[in-house]
C-alpha cells in the first residue's frame, strides 16, 4: 500500500491485511521458527531467491515483514528491513557497502553510543570513520577520500534537537557519488521524510517513537530503491556476482530491492539481528497512533522549551522550535510539522545542580530511552556520554551542565510544574 493514502491512513493499514487463515484484522504474531515448503521444488526457488516467501524467522517472518512494509510505505521507501534495534540497524545499513580499509563520513552531532559505535566497535571489522561538522559543506567534502563508502548524519540530533540541512548535505553526497544515510529516530517518518530530502537510506530505533510505549527493542533500515550501486564499482556486495546464491547480482537482477534483499538474504543470515515477532507485533501497533502522538509531543515541547527559556534558573534551551535557535530557520524546510520532543538545556550550577535536578523530579523518569509517552530525563555527561572525553561531550552537546528531555503526551502544565519544584531544589 503506497500513495495516494494520506500518512494517517497508511500508519494504520500499510503492511497489514486480514489474514487469510482466520480474518483476524489485527496482524497476527507469527511465533513461529520455521514455515513448510509446498514441495521440494517451491524450497529450492526460495532459496534461489527465484520466489519471495518464508523460509526461517530469522529471515523472514509475516509479522516482522508487514512492520517493513508499514515502515517503508511511511518514508517513502522501495523497502525495509527489521532488525533487533537501533544500533543493529546502523550495522545493517553499513553491512553491504563496507570492507576493510573503507570509512564513513559522520557527524559530530549525534547520540554517544552511536559515536563509540562508530569510532570503536566498527575498528574491529577493519572499517573507520571520520566525524565532521555537516554544518559545513566544504570540509564535508574534503574528508571524502576514495575509500568512503557512505555520509552518515541524524534528521534531529540526540541530544541537542540540533537539525541538518538534509538538502544540502544530500547534494554534496550525490555530488561525490556516494550513499547518504539519515537516522529519522527523533523525527519519524511524520516530521521529516529524509528521502524526498535526497537521503538513500533511512535507519530507524524503532524503540522509541514509532513503538512509543518503552516496551520494545527493534530497528529498522529502509532503502529509497534510488542509488545506482553499480555505478562507480564502490559496493560490489551489490554489484558483483553473489557466490552464496550462484552468481546473482543483486543490483542487476532486484534493481530498486537490491539493497533490502541483501539486507534479508545475506545480513540477516549472517550477522543474524534479527527482530522477533512479538516486538514486531508492539511496534505495529504503536504505529497506528504515531501521527497523533507526535503532534502532542511536539506541542508539549515547544511549550515547555518556551517556559525554560524564560526561566533565570536556565542558562539556555536548545530546542530548534524556538526562534532563538541558529537551527530554526531549518524547521520550516526539514521537519515541517514541528522540531520534535527532544533538546537539552542548562541548569545554571553545573554538573551537581543536574544531579539534583534529575534527583527530585516526580513525573519526569530519569532512563536512558526516549520517545516515550511519557516524560523523560537524563544527564547525559553521567550516563550516555560518560565515555566521551568533556571535549567530546560538549561537541555532542551533551555538555556537563546540560540535561536532556524527552517531552511526552501528559498534560503541559503537570510537566512544567514537576519541573518548578526541582529546578527550586537543583538551584537553592
Amino acid at each position: 500500500m503506497t500513495q495516494p493514502y494520506a500518512f494517517d491512513t497508511l500508519q494504520i493499514h500499510a503492511g497489514a491485511k486480514p489474514d487469510l487463515a482466520t480474518g483476524a484484522r489485527q496482524v497476527p504474531i507469527y511465533q513461529t521458527t520455521a514455515y513448510v515448503f509446498r514441495d521440494a521444488d517451491h524450497a529450492a526457488r526460495l532459496f534461489n531467491l527465484e520466489e519471495v516467501g518464508y523460509i526461517y524467522s530469522r529471515l523472514t517472518n509475516p509479522t516482522v515483514q508487514a512492520l517493513a512494509e508499514r515502515v517503508a510505505a511511511l518514508e517513502g521507501g522501495a523497502g525495509a528491513v527489521c532488525c533487533s534495534s537501533g544500533h543493529a540497524a546502523q550495522i545493517m545499513a553499513l553491512f553491504p557497502l563496507m570492507g576493510p580499509g573503507r570509512n564513513i563520513i559522520a557527524s559530530t552531532r549525534l547520540y554517544g553510543g552511536t559515536i563509540t559505535q562508530f569510532s570503536q566497535t566498527i575498528k574491529r571489522f577493519g572499517w573507520s570513520a571520520k566525524f565532521v561538522d555537516f554544518d559545513d559543506t566544504a570540509a564535508l567534502e574534503a574528508a571524502v577520500d576514495d575509500d568512503t563508502r557512505a555520509i552518515f548524519c541524524e534528521s534531529i540530533s540526540n541530544p541537542g534537537g540540533y537539525i541538518t540541512d538534509l538538502p544540502a548535505v544530500a547534494a554534496m553526497a550525490k555530488k561525490v557519488g556516494l550513499p547518504l544515510i539519515v537516522d529519522n529516530t527523533l523525527a519519524t517518518p511524520w516530521l521529516c521524510r529524509p528521502i524526498e530530502h535526497g537521503a538513500t537510506l533511512v535507519v530507524h530505533s524503532a524503540t522509541k517513537y514509532l513503538t512509543g510505549n518503552g516496551t520494545v527493542t527493534g530497528g529498522v533500515v529502509v532503502d529509497s530503491g534510488n542509488f545506482d550501486w553499480s555505478a562507480s564499482g564502490k559496493f560490489p556486495s551489490l554489484s558483483d556476482p553473489e557466490p552464496a546464491y550462484h552468481g546473482l547480482a543483486f543490483h542487476k537482477a532486484l534493481g530498486p530491492m537490491a539493497f533490502t534483499f541483501h539486507s534479508i538474504a545475506v545480513g540477516l543470515r549472517d550477522l543474524g539481528m534479527t527482530m522477533n515477532p512479538q516486538g514486531a507485533h508492539y511496534t505495529l501497533c504503536g504505529i497506528e497512533t504515531l501521527s497523533l502522538r507526535m503532534e502532542r509531543h511536539v506541542a508539549n515541547a515547544r511549550r515547555i522549551a518556551e517556559w525554560l527559556e524564560a526561566d533565570p534558573r536556565v542558562e539556555f534551551v536548545t530546542y530548534a522550535g524556538l526562534p532563538s535557535s541558529p537551527w530554526h530557520g531549518r524547521v520550516a524546510r526539514v521537519c515541517p510539522k514541528g522540531a520534535g520532543a527532544l533538546f537539552t538545556f542548562a541548569v545554571k550550577g553545573g554538573y551537581a545542580a543536574c544531579v539534583k535536578l534529575v534527583d527530585h523530579l516526580k513525573l519526569f523518569s530519569h532512563v536512558a530511552n526516549l520517545g516515550d509517552t511519557r516524560s523523560l530525563i537524563i544527564h547525559s555527561a553521567s550516563t550516555t556520554h560518560r565515555q566521551l572525553t568533556e571535549a567530546q561531550q560538549i561537541a555532542a552537546g551533551a555538555a556537563p551542565n546540560v540535561v536532556r528531555v524527552s517531552i511526552g503526551i501528559e498534560a503541559a502544565e503537570d510537566l512544567i510544574a514537576d519541573l518548578d519544584q526541582a529546578l527550586d531544589a537543583a538551584t537553592a
